[in-house]
């Protein structure tokens, strides 16, 4: 039976401008305490921070801009980043990275000599001087910690999407061949064969996958990340048949676990854990993307719409977005992953706001 939304376009847009305004309004309240190892204080939820949970939220603004022509999006990444580089870029890692990959596609567009040093700087040394593991993959360091040896599925949104986006536009075929080098190196690390989901983490100490947590928001970096990779940089034929099936066989098992509400628990196979919205959106996302793109049947569309209206149901009237967990570091035990508290985030709004852009291409009048 084919699954039709409730929803329709104009309701859709209104929550979009609500998430926007959410984002832009978030703050740190002050529950977290995590420093960063430099001394400063590190904020996860504030949309003025430059760290990965606002480049996540950046990254959804500058899709509904070039999606809908939005120019308020779009002023509002300039203002951004106004601000940011009159204070001074942070330290470079694995997680301030993320904000670039916003700043590639406003360059990209708009050609602004403002912000091509910036990135070109940030995209050579990254390739040069960021640690990297014994396979050649990223090192997931972070602004509070280093992870000696650790492969993790969040580098993969956080990090060499940007690469691809930014080598795409300058033309540098090397930085776009190191993005699907990653992408197919952490690839053989974290996806299990016999499901086709994904691990949250690897360790070359001891070789081995933590708590093989089959992470909900982990799965949805890559099923997003995939096909968003295959937009932003023009992959060689091998290499796009390949990650092609790799999103296919991780959809196609995810679908068996959609809740009854459209929503995905934080732990994809686990009854015990709670349903977690930020993954919910960008798998909802992914199913609805692919489905346009051909790549799955009516069980894609049918999955991405009630992902689409689990959504809907968890957007206040502020236009933030609830039941999304907090930042995630590497869990040694599935009880981990059960105990993350909530907290409305950046990457919380953003993942709602590419599910529901992405809506709009399939509601049904």
């Amino acid at each position: 039976m084919t699954h039709e939304t409730t929803a329709l376009p104009d309701q859709i847009r209104q929550q979009i401008s609500r998430i926007v305004t959410g984002l832009r309004n978030l703050r740190d309240e002050g529950r977290f305490s995590e420093p960063n190892l430099d001394g400063t204080a590190g904020d996860y939820v504030s949309f003025d921070s430059w760290e990965w949970p606002q480049g996540v939220g950046l990254y959804g603004i500058a899709q509904l801009w070039l999606q809908t022509g939005d120019e308020e999006a779009r002023a509002t990444l300039e203002a951004w980043y106004d601000k940011q580089f009159a204070r001074g870029l942070p330290a470079q890692n694995v997680n301030t990275t993320a904000p670039m990959l916003a700043l590639s596609l406003l360059w990209s567009e708009t050609r602004d000599p403002r912000w091509e040093p910036a990135l070109k700087d940030w995209a050579d040394r990254l390739v040069a001087t960021a640690p990297r593991t014994a396979s050649g993959g990223f090192q997931h360091d972070v602004s509070d910690k280093v992870n000696e040896g650790e492969l993790w599925d969040d580098t993969l949104f956080m990090l060499a999407l940007f690469l691809a986006s930014y080598g795409q536009s300058a033309g540098r075929d090397d930085l776009v061949q190191e993005a699907v080098f990653q992408f197919l190196i952490h690839t053989h690390y974290l996806a299990e064969r016999e499901t086709g989901l994904w691990f949250h983490g690897w360790t070359f100490d001891g070789n081995h996958n933590f708590a093989r947590a089959r992470w909900a928001r982990g799965n949805s970096w890559i099923s997003a990340g995939v096909l968003d990779l295959l937009d932003l940089a023009d992959l060689r034929e091998g290499d796009r048949r390949f990650l092609l099936w790799i999103v296919r066989s991780q959809l196609e098992t995810l679908l068996t676990y959609q809740c009854e509400s459209g929503a995905w628990r934080t732990l994809v196979d686990d009854q015990t854990s709670y349903e977690e919205i930020s993954a919910t959106a960008a798998i909802g996302y992914a199913l609805l993307k692919g489905h346009r793109l051909g790549l799955g049947d009516n069980r894609w569309r049918d999955g991405g719409l009630k992902a689409l209206e689990a959504v809907m149901c968890n957007i206040d009237d502020n236009g933030v977005v609830q039941q999304v967990s907090y930042g995630t570091r590497m869990g040694h035990d599935l009880q981990f992953y059960r105990d993350i508290p909530i907290q409305p985030t950046g990457y919380g709004q953003s993942m709602a706001l590419m599910c529901l852009v992405e809506g709009l291409n399939h509601i049904v009048l």
